[in-house]
């Protein structure tokens, strides 16, 4: 399973579009939608500078299909419908809808990485893969998202070597405890979360702002939570859609809309956005389920503080985030802090 996982995200990658669409056609209304590919990568270093440690290391990539009109059509893929089907229960019915599949994947460290042993009092060692199938389905200015994720934790998400070839590449020392990391585990994870904006009025100058509300939950052994929030932007042509934070379901230009990618002008917004989680489960701080390894105690409550710029032409866009979190378990030391930077090109 170690050697096969790249394999089997790069194969699942390079057949999103079909699977995700095949021919289905726009509604009527959205002449300039199109598809989107998001690249994201996450770092602690873009967050603090001398930072190597909490969640170190991720990145994401995604694929964003145009809007259906409904996520039975015959011509989605049949794992798309069985999945729309399965979670009819938790789909809002939409005006517009897209499906969004992606890969994410993340390193988890200690604080120390020159120990070997385990060191009680921190986090443990590591590595999250997961693929995953989100859709969403909106309404005016409400938004519905659901999304299954499935995955690996344990040496098999290959962040050991991950983590080895970046350090080595830029020159830092190897973190040495990764034989005390996570083991193999089949994680899931099934996430929900509803959305509703405000837009407010727009000045002589093309100048706006918006505010978007948020609440949700998830459950499964990767982790359970319910967490609720809002975003405020400012800017010039705000975009059509649910938020630039993209740490959150349907955040940064994910959600239906219609793309203005007409405007040559280069456009930006800047943003603020605060999320809240009461947290049931993390296997990250709990450690695997089923086998014995190191734990700590997680925080029951956590929250983000997310500032952000995005900036877009055409169809590129490019958003930088700092993220600030508060403390996730018993006895942690530093407060997490790291960086996002996405870009994106619709299609």
């Amino acid at each position: 399973m170690t050697l096969r996982l790249p394999a089997l995200a790069a194969t699942a990658l390079l057949l999103a579009p079909a699977l995700a669409q095949a021919a289905c056609p726009a509604p009527a209304d959205d002449g300039e939608d199109r598809a989107t590919w998001l690249l994201r990568s996450d770092n602690d270093l873009y967050g603090r500078e001398g930072q190597d440690q909490g969640y170190t290391n991720g990145f994401v990539v995604t694929y964003v299909s145009p809007n259906v009109e409904r996520f039975d059509a015959d011509c989605l893929a049949a794992p798309v419908r069985l999945a729309a089907r399965s979670l009819g229960w938790l789909v809002p019915e939409g005006e517009q809808n897209n499906v969004v599949l992606g890969f994410q994947h993340g390193t988890y460290t200690p604080t120390d990485g020159t120990r070997s042993d385990v060191i009680a009092e921190d986090r443990p060692y590591a590595g999250v893969a997961t693929l995953s199938v989100a859709l969403n389905a909106r309404k005016g200015n409400r938004l519905g998202t659901t999304q299954l994720r499935l995955g690996m934790v344990g040496p098999s998400a290959q962040a050991e070597m991950g983590q080895d070839s970046l350090h080595q590449w830029f020159g830092r020392p190897r973190f040495k405890g990764w034989d005390n990391q996570l083991r193999d585990e089949v994680v899931v994870q099934l996430a929900h979360e509803r959305a509703w904006r405000r837009d407010f009025a727009t000045t002589a100058g093309g100048w706006r702002w918006d505010a978007i509300g948020h609440a949700g939950g998830a459950v499964g052994n990767l982790a359970s939570y319910a967490n609720a929030g809002a975003e405020l932007r400012f800017g010039k042509h705000l975009p059509d859609d649910f938020g630039s934070n993209p740490l959150r379901l349907g955040g940064d230009n994910s959600a239906p809309g219609i793309r203005d990618e007409n405007v040559e002008a280069i456009r930006w917004h800047g943003f603020i956005a605060l999320d809240g989680r009461w947290v049931g489960n993390d296997i990250l701080f709990d450690g695997n389920t089923s086998k014995d390894s190191h734990s700590v105690e997680p925080k029951d409550a956590v929250a983000d503080l997310v500032l952000g710029v995005a900036i877009t032409r055409g169809p590129w866009k490019f958003t930088a985030t700092h993220v600030r979190r508060t403390r996730e378990f018993e006895g942690q030391q530093e407060l997490p802090a790291f960086g996002t930077l996405t870009f994106s090109r619709a299609f």
